[in-house]
């Protein structure tokens, strides 16, 4: 399936691929602040502007696929170039982020 190796992702893409990844990780990189207003069930909270965010990234499986998301698409491109480059293989963002996500997928 050529899009296994596509990095931004629509949220109806973002959506499919997750349902039909197996063992799939889904990681919300938002505030824990945000990600108590609402989050993506079964999503991971790891916030992109804590300082550890790094250390917290190597507890992960890089062998792992991983569904990245925030709010508007920003941080969750950002976390995901930043995970690529520690080695992680198979990483996707939402374009648009929660936002497009709520006004796509209901």
């Amino acid at each position: 399936m050529e899009n296994t190796e596509k990095f931004e992702l629509s949220p109806e893409e973002f959506g499919e691929m997750f349902k039909t990844t197996p063992g799939a990780i889904l990681l919300d990189v938002r505030t824990p602040q945000e990600y108590a207003e609402g989050h993506l069930p079964g999503a991971l909270n790891i916030d992109i502007y804590n300082p550890s965010f790094g250390v917290e990234i190597e507890d992960l499986d890089k062998g792992n696929t991983y569904f990245v998301y925030c709010k508007a698409g920003g941080r969750s491109k950002m976390a995901g170039e930043i995970m690529k480059k520690e080695g992680f293989t198979d990483v996707h963002h939402l374009r648009g982020g929660i936002n497009a996500w709520n006004g796509a997928v209901e």
